[in-house]
């Protein structure tokens, strides 16, 4: 039975994902223009300031790990006053200020470091983020989110410095579900700053009764639940329940249910093959005809429409496709 900030979390995560380890000298700075919805910065020596267009600078420390939410463009450099040398389009293309081409391959699109000694050493793993599910984490994000290194450390980032160093076998593979972890770790950690001001449904995770109904809910949605049901699991009076449950999470249970339901729909809609018939039935509705009444009520679009337009935005078509998890490098 999965935890509610687990479901929630259940698709953040690398989706064409392109992992960069890069080490510069003073003075350096990097634009980002490239248009993903999900960037996790960390830094493994030294330090850099992370400047979103049109917002104030947020320092990144050695340890500190900085989420950054897309699409819109970025500059990382070594002081906010350092006027950008390099613009990172995408995976494949690098250019200067100007818009020449940059052809070098070395750490991050050709960045000159002169051989001198490389005292900053910067962590980037951006992802390609979908799923209704998924925008409910997302759509909590600040623009930047800072979270600063720990006293006591943190082991997935110590673990991605030690196994960078290394060339055993399967070691991209590890790498891979590393920087899952420190994502997954560092959302946790955001969400329990206090400056988060953390969602509704993440602080009413905590509650006993509330907590645990929110559980049942995510876990098995299928389910026919009712307040009265759910109220006797959270061991508690319906009314008081009810009451509980909507000063905590701000809507009724049945409302949040339904909310869910075709938050799971339409990324199983937009996911996987399954017929609605058979999409409705996962998500607790009777049929094809109840599910399509309840996901046009919340979305505004049929089922089918829901599932065209996903497939067409997850295949732009070659000059769009972002590079698959396969091909992604360390550099």
């Amino acid at each position: 039975m999965d935890d509610a900030l687990s479901s929630l979390l259940h698709d953040v995560s690398p989706r064409g994902a392109l992992f960069d380890q890069s080490a510069f000298n003073p003075p350096w700075s990097m634009r980002f223009v490239e248009p993903t919805p999900l960037t996790l910065l960390a830094m493994l020596d030294g330090r850099a300031w992370v400047t979103p267009d049109g917002a104030e600078p947020v320092p990144l420390d050695c340890g500190d790990v900085v989420i950054v939410r897309g699409p819109e463009p970025y500059t990382v450099a070594d002081d906010p006053g350092t006027a950008p040398r390099v613009v990172i389009h995408d995976a494949e293309r690098c250019t200067t200020p100007d818009g020449r081409r940059l052809l070098e391959a070395s750490p991050l699109c050709g960045y000159d470091t002169d051989g001198r000694p490389k005292p900053t050493v910067l962590l980037k793993g951006t992802y390609q983020v979908r799923g209704s599910v998924s925008q409910r984490v997302l759509g909590a994000l600040p623009r930047v989110a800072r979270i600063p290194a720990s006293p006591s450390g943190c082991p997935p980032l110590e673990m991605i410095a030690y196994e960078i160093g290394r060339e055993a076998p399967g070691r991209q593979a590890v790498l891979d579900r590393l920087l899952d972890l420190l994502l997954v770790v560092s959302l946790r950690d955001w969400f329990e700053r206090p400056e988060a001001r953390a969602p509704a449904w993440y602080r009413a995770h905590g509650d006993p009764t509330v907590g645990r109904a929110l559980r049942l809910m995510h876990g098995e949605p299928a389910r026919p639940w009712t307040v009265a049901g759910l109220a006797a699991e959270a061991g508690i009076s319906r009314a008081r329940f009810a009451q509980r449950f909507s000063d905590l999470v701000g809507q009724s249970p049945m409302a949040y249910l339904t909310e869910w339901r075709i938050c799971q729909a339409a990324d199983l809609l937009a996911q996987t093959d399954a017929t609605v018939d058979a999409v409705s039935r996962r998500v607790g509705y009777s049929n094809a005809y109840a599910l399509s009444v309840a996901f046009k009520r919340t979305l505004g679009v049929r089922p089918s429409e829901h599932r065209a337009r996903a497939r067409a935005a997850a295949d732009p078509g070659p000059a769009g496709r972002m590079p698959g998890r396969e091909n992604a490098e360390w550099n």
